[in-house]
This record gives C-alpha cells, structure tokens and sequence, in this order.
C-alpha cells in the first residue's frame, strides 16, 4: 500500500512518558518494522515531548509522550491480519503479556483464531487470522467502535468519511441480523472502507461500554498545502472548543490532525518562534510558520 511517499493518513498515539519506548516494544515483535525518526518538541504546556515516527508492516504511526492527559480505551483498536494460526499465536502472548484480555483467544463463527487483547501500555488489538483480501489490504487496519450515543452511526460514517477523502472506497459491509440480539437489527456489524489509500474499519455495539473515542488515538491528515489544510479543517471540525494546534474533533467524537505535510521541517527552522506560534494557533497556517521562521 505504501511507497517511499508519506502516507496521506497516520494513527497517532498519545503516550503519558512512554512513545519512545512502546513504538521500541511494537517494532520488535512486528515483522519488517522500524523506527523512522525520533525527535524532542520543547517548551510545550508538557513539557519536552518526544515525537516518535515508526512503521509496523507497512503502516505509519506517529506516537508522542505529551502527559498524562488522554488514556487509550478499545474504542479504537488495531486489527492485525495474519496468514497462519501460529502467527496470531505469537502476537497474542507478546502483546498480552502484562496486559488485559477483551475477547479470548479462541475459535469464533468469524475466524479460526481470533483475539482482542489490551496491551500493557492500553492500546487494544484485534488479532485473527484472515489473509487480507486483495493487493491494496494491509496487515494491520485501524478499527473504530461505535458505542452509546454514537450506535448506530458507524455506515453513516463511513459514508461521511468516503465522500470528503479523495482516492476513497467502500469495501465489505455487513449488518446485524434479528437474532444478534442485543445488537440492534441493521446497525453495522462490520464494515471497512479506504480513504486517502488508507484502510479503516467499523462497527456498531449496543452492548454498555464505559468508553467513547477520545483524542489518545486520533487521525493526522497531511496536506500539501494551505488549501488542502482548509477544506478538511471546513469539512471536518464539529466541535470549536477542541480546536488547538490543527487538532479537530468530528460530529462523531473521532479526532483528527490537519497538518502541513512539511510540518516538522517548518518547526524545525526555528523552534524558539514556530514553537509558540503552533501553541497559540487552532488551525495551522503555513504562511506564518514561514514567517517566523526566518525572524531572528
């Protein structure tokens, strides 16, 4: 799926102290997986912050350590697609290790071998062992829960998400049926869909959960430019008071980085003034990051 180019879209972490250390953890259990770059934001509300950019399988992920603010819930998971039960095996006792079970590893009516596990830093994966179907499917695809006031709404997300994001698709949907009871006859049971190139998962849950999406997990959107950064600020922000350093939160509770695609090499020329600036602004504005990147 990915090439020698950035990624349009990149899962971000946010870590309380321990970004540097878990994207170590996750690159050495995952196959053809590396560290791309670390580097140190300075001077932000908490303090040093590492910022960390590693690949797992072919997926970018940003992770960052920036305080104990936002917690990971299993309202977003990473579902890892494996070709052999052995494999899903392997996973399962490294990622489980000091963590938390959510679903058993076992036999389902879905697949032969299936898990949800909570790592010991509180991400959540989905293991299974499905050979992805067709050359554009990665290995490990994010997957969004929607629960509580938000059941109900994962197709009309999709349907949202497809229609702003260019090179976009539907791919399998299937919905609950009336013996699925407490799920609600037609909400969405699976579905997955790409936008950007990018694979993304769903599903509907009626069962009670003690968690929604939070900004722990949230989505960067790189742009090539100052218009691109308005239309998905426009399209996408549906809560004002979540507006801060190009971070936007959707009319479903996802949140999302709008991002000059450059971002690190315009806060780099001079961080003692992009710095501050970034701070101060919701939405980015690439002319005057230039700006004061050059002020002596």
């Amino acid at each position: 799926m990915q090439g020698t180019t950035q990624q349009k879209i990149i899962p971000h972490l946010w870590y309380d102290k321990e970004a540097r250390e878990a994207s170590e953890f996750y690159t050495s259990i995952f196959p053809t997986s590396k560290i791309k770059n670390i580097s140190i934001i300075r001077d932000t509300p908490s303090g040093d912050c590492d910022l960390v950019s590693f690949v797992l399988m072919g997926q970018e992920f940003m992770a960052i350590s920036a305080g104990p603010i936002f917690k990971f819930n299993p309202s977003i998971s990473f579902i890892v697609g494996c070709e052999t039960i052995s494999e899903v095996d392997k996973l399962w006792e490294k990622l489980g290790a000091n963590g938390e079970v959510l679903m058993p590893l076992n036999k389902y009516p879905f697949s032969e071998r299936y898990g949800w596990v909570q790592d010991k830093y509180g991400l959540s994966w989905q293991l299974i062992l499905a050979k992805p179907e067709g050359e554009d499917q990665p290995k490990i695809v994010p997957s969004l829960l929607f629960v509580g006031e938000k059941c109900g709404k994962a197709e009309e997300a999709m349907n949202f998400y497809t229609s702003i994001f260019k090179n976009s698709k539907i791919g399998n949907l299937a919905h609950y049926g009336d013996d699925q009871q407490p799920n609600k006859k037609g909400t969405v049971m699976f579905e997955d869909f790409m936008i950007e190139n990018h694979w993304i998962a769903a599903m509907d849950s009626s069962l009670e959960h003690k968690f929604t999406f939070n900004e722990a997990i949230s989505f960067i959107v790189n742009c090539k430019d100052q218009t691109e950064i308005d239309y998905y600020w426009e399209k996408l922000s549906a809560v004002p008071e979540a507006e801060q350093c190009g971070w936007v939160k959707d009319k479903y509770g996802i949140s999302w980085q709008i991002i000059p695609e450059n971002m690190g090499e315009l806060m780099s020329k001079n961080p003692a003034k992009t710095t501050p600036a970034m701070l101060k602004m919701k939405k980015i504005i690439i002319a005057e990051l230039e700006r004061v990147g050059v002020e002596k």
